[in-house]
Parts: structure tokens; sequence; C-alpha cells
């Protein structure tokens, strides 16, 4: 059984982002932290892999700004972790990326299954499982709440996803994609021994011409970014003799205001 994830580092949810002089997106010194729905996917991929006796890989695609990520990753207990770079290829458009990505896949030749986080916070997307899936022609679960059996011998997967209306059971044959939400485990934290063996390991990085991948042209570019522009903003406490006379003060104003 060979589990495969992919991570990526990202700024911390509690940064403050902003674009510099030069037009790029700065978070200053503040450090990178581990896509935070990966810790979720990373957790279950290892806990797959042990229970099936199988490994796990973990793949970044991207710079090496996510050797980070993939050092986390093995702290925490994937067996290896690979970084697939192309100079000069935009790995922030999906199909890029996700030809990347399958081609990785292809070039490890055994994987049984793939499993992602919920989707990406910084890009604030999960089409890169989706589109990965159509590539690799396997079978995507996304929303899956919990991993309800898993028969390597008669190659299928079963899972519950999870929606706003309800729950769903499915069945579906390996290989298979998944993603998985918040609340399928509780990630552990590596331990030092974990985090001194991680800060050894040497990254492979493959690139397009590894994977023998002839990668599409992009179909999105960044023209630019740039800082939202100030809101000026007022307040004001509202005046009365009681809560019912407050009350009735707001409603009146947000109506004047057309906010109602």
């Amino acid at each position: 059984m060979h589990v495969v994830t992919f991570t990526r580092s990202t700024p911390d949810t509690a940064a403050k982002v902003w674009v510099d002089a030069g037009g790029a997106v700065s978070w200053g010194d503040v450090a990178t932290v581990v896509n935070p729905w990966d810790e979720y996917s990373l957790e279950e991929t290892i806990a797959i892999a042990k229970s099936g006796g199988g490994k796990s890989t973990v793949i970044a695609i991207g710079a090496d700004l996510h050797n980070d990520a993939l050092k986390h990753s093995l702290a925490m207990g994937i067996n290896a972790a690979i970084r697939v770079e192309e100079v000069g290829a935009d790995s922030h458009d999906s199909l890029v990326w996700s030809a990347l990505a399958a081609g990785a896949i292809q070039k490890l030749g055994d994987v049984d299954l793939v499993i992602f986080g919920k989707e990406s916070i910084d890009v604030a997307t999960d089409q890169h499982s989706m589109q990965l899936a159509r590539r690799m022609g396997w079978t995507l679960l996304s929303f899956v709440s919990a991993i309800v059996d898993l028969d390597t011998a008669a190659g299928r997967i079963k899972v519950e996803r999870t929606f706003e209306q309800g729950k769903q059971l499915v069945s579906a044959p390996l290989p298979a994609v998944i993603s998985v939400l918040k609340g399928i485990n509780e990630p552990r934290y590596p331990n030092f021994l974990g985090i001194r063996k991680a800060a050894k390991a040497r990254i492979p990085v493959w690139t397009a011409a590894d994977l023998g991948v002839e990668l599409p042209a992009s179909a999105t570019s960044v023209l630019r970014y740039f800082n939202p522009p100030p809101r000026a903003v007022s307040n004001e406490i509202i005046a009365g003799e009681g809560v019912d006379d407050k009350v009735e003060t707001l409603a009146t104003r947000l109506f004047e205001e057309k906010v109602l």
C-alpha cells in the first residue's frame, strides 16, 4: 500500500500580508507553516500507510519555500519527501500544477491512494485535487469525513462524505484521490527525534524533464497584486432609555442608511 499526499508552505493565518513596493506579496519575517488543511491529510496518510504495512510519500510542487512543509511532514512520520520544481513554470496555475503532480505520481508508479487536505488556504482553492484525478483517470472522493473501509486486496475504498445537507456513504475502486475534512482525525505533533531526523533529510527535486512531462500553456496569469484601498470607518454609540429604545433607534438608522 503506497499512500501519497501533497502539501505546501503557506503564511501563518495570523500573519499580516501586504504587497510591497516591488509588487510582490510579502508577510515580512513571519515563518511559513504547513497549509493548515494538510495537517489532516498528512495524519491520515501516515495512519493508513502504517496500518496497511505500506509506505507514505509527501510531494510539494514549487520553489524551495515548500521545503519547510516537507520537513515538517517527515518529522510527523511520512517516509519520503519529494519536491517538484520547473523553473519558469507557473505552479500557481492549476493546469501546470496538476500536470507536474500527475507526472510525479506516474514516476512513483505504485501509488494506491492520493490524499489531499480540503483546500490550499493561501489560494483558497481545491481544484488541484480535481484536476489531478482527471489527469490520472482515477475516482475523486471529496469532503471525506471518515474512511469506513480500505480493502487493498479487493482494491476498494469506502468513505463517508459530509455536506451541509447530510452525509453520504460511497465506495470506489483503487487507485483513487480523496480530499479530507478537518474532523477526520487529530494530527500528531512531531517529536524531537522526528524533527532532528527531518532536519538532516536531503529532499530530491524533480523537474518536468525528470518526469517526462510536457507542460501545458498556463491558462491564467497574474497581472498584478495591489493592496486594497483604505476604508473610511466611523462608529456611533446608540443612546437610549433602555434596550428596546436602543434597538428601535438602531433599526431606524439601518433603514436610513439602506443597510436593511
